[in-house]
């Protein structure tokens, strides 16, 4: 029975399956999204995903834990500088994972897993709030618009008087 033994083993030893999910955390690190099936993306996330919230606390054994599951010190650096800025308000669900259809060879489920904060086309864009229309004719702020160039006319006319005397 499988009592408590909740993740995938993909079919592969535990040194093989631990290679491959550090490998994928890697490049998923490095280039921000990849393309795998959907049982890799999903024991990829359980794996990732603890790291990054460690990558939050920027201390050395953070990253030397870190380290030892990632075993790149290029990934560990990108993690730490350019992820961890981006994700410090997400309290978690760093990863997404988007179904793209099936394989061609074998059928297999497949599917893209990015990082949330790095897709553009999801992230929403913080809008500034809108200046306060009022429902008035704006009559007073034309006529503070039209005596501003008049006042700064007249202020750089009297400067080069003040200069010759």
């Amino acid at each position: 029975m499988r009592h408590n033994k909740k993740f995938n083993h993909l079919g592969r030893t535990s040194s093989h399956r631990k290679a491959l999910l550090s490998n994928m955390a890697t490049s998923l690190i490095m280039h921000k999204r990849i393309s795998t099936t959907v049982a890799k993306a999903k024991a990829l996330r359980i794996y990732v995903e603890p790291l990054i919230t460690k990558s939050k606390n920027d201390t050395t054994h953070s990253r030397r834990t870190v380290f030892s599951y990632l075993k790149n010190k290029y990934a560990v650096t990108e993690l730490f500088r350019e992820v961890a800025p981006r994700i410090m308000e997400r309290p978690g669900g760093y990863t997404r994972i988007l179904k793209t259809g099936t394989r061609l060879g074998d059928n297999a489920d497949m599917c893209i897993i990015e990082l949330v904060d790095f897709n553009t086309t999801y992230v929403k864009e913080e809008k500034k709030p809108a200046a306060k229309k009022t429902r008035r004719s704006g009559g007073a702020a034309k006529a503070k618009k039209e005596e501003a160039p008049v006042a700064e006319a007249s202020a750089t006319d009297a400067a080069p008087e003040q200069e010759q005397a």
